[in-house]
């Protein structure tokens, strides 16, 4: 979730701060587990479409999402809804059908790197030695994710390769979310941009009813996932940038990976390795670093945190 750079607040966190980054960490990284239950039923098209137009409905509600947009900068509402939504949150039900949902979870830990490294060579913003070296050290990691998968049957490596490119997608969005919220806030984008999510996913999702089938469990599952982790936690987590500011909401995305392991392995027998953990924890350490302020004043960019999958 992309916010105003400048907020901050250095006050500890109050209860209030605590249940909302909690709710918006467990909401995201039970995305990956509701994912995996979605496909039991459905097609990946169709737990997209699905988990999209629920996010968008959810947010509709929303006073806050309502207020109005200029129309110039309606194409990169567009262009959001297609970085941030529809095509990374088409992948990744692609991709778990080929790998667990917990290997899933840790490969988006990524998603602050790529923010980074993508505003450092596609948006020109200024970053300082200590951030690339992080940016470097979380790509270590990632590839000990990826190993134990990469080195088993063929689709678990595209099944890698494919959260990856999402991931790197949602660090494209990032940047172009960053202006887009600051001048009409973060709600007002987000609903505007699923709604664009809602219509370009669509032909997919409707191409893969022949091969899905109805289930319960799957479709609350899909409606959980929408309104939870593409409508609520969206809500939270820009609740919480009001309150505490962007960098310290980045906390959320250091939550995420571990909420997935555990869920992962408790309601889907998921095993995880040795080595994927470590990496996990080598991409965390590189997010931490990346995030950290080389340059004082604000021409240095803060960390976003983006809605996860």
């Amino acid at each position: 979730m992309a916010a105003d750079d400048t907020t901050s607040n250095d006050a500890p966190f109050a209860a209030l701060d605590w249940g909302l980054l909690l709710g918006a960490a467990s909401i995201w990284g039970a995305s990956f587990l509701f994912i995996a239950i979605g496909l039991d039923a459905f097609s990946p098209g169709l737990v997209t479409f699905l988990r999209v137009g629920f996010g968008a409905a959810t947010l509709a509600v929303l006073p806050g999402a309502r207020r109005s947009i200029p129309r110039e900068d309606l194409s990169r509402i567009v262009l959001l809804g297609f970085t941030w939504m529809a095509f990374p949150l088409t992948l990744f039900p692609i991709a778990q059908q080929w790998i667990d949902s917990s290997v899933a979870g840790m490969l988006n830990s990524a998603m602050p790197l790529m923010t980074v490294l993508i505003a450092w060579l596609g948006f020109r913003t200024p970053t300082g030695t200590r951030r690339l070296v992080g940016v470097g050290v979380g790509l270590a990691g990632v590839v000990l994710i990826g190993i134990p998968e990469a080195t088993g049957a063929g689709t678990n490596a595209v099944g890698v390769a494919l959260v990856v490119i999402a991931v790197g997608s949602y660090g494209v969005a990032v940047n172009v979310a960053g202006p887009l919220q600051r001048r009409h806030g973060s709600l007002p984008v987000t609903a505007r941009a699923l709604a664009a999510a809602s219509l370009m996913t669509a032909p997919y999702g409707l191409w893969g009813l022949p091969e899905s089938s109805f289930a319960w469990g799957p479709l609350i599952a899909c409606f959980a996932l929408g309104a939870g982790g593409t409508g609520l936690a969206f809500a939270l987590a820009a609740t919480l940038t009001g309150r505490v500011g962007a960098v310290r909401t980045s906390v959320i995305t250091y939550v995420i990976p571990v909420i997935s392991i555990v869920l992962g392995v408790v309601f889907r027998d998921e095993t995880v390795s040795a080595i994927a953990i470590a990496g996990t924890a080598v991409v965390l350490f590189g997010a931490w670093l990346s995030s950290r302020v080389d340059v004082p004043g604000p021409a240095a960019t803060q960390m976003r945190v983006s809605g996860r999958s």
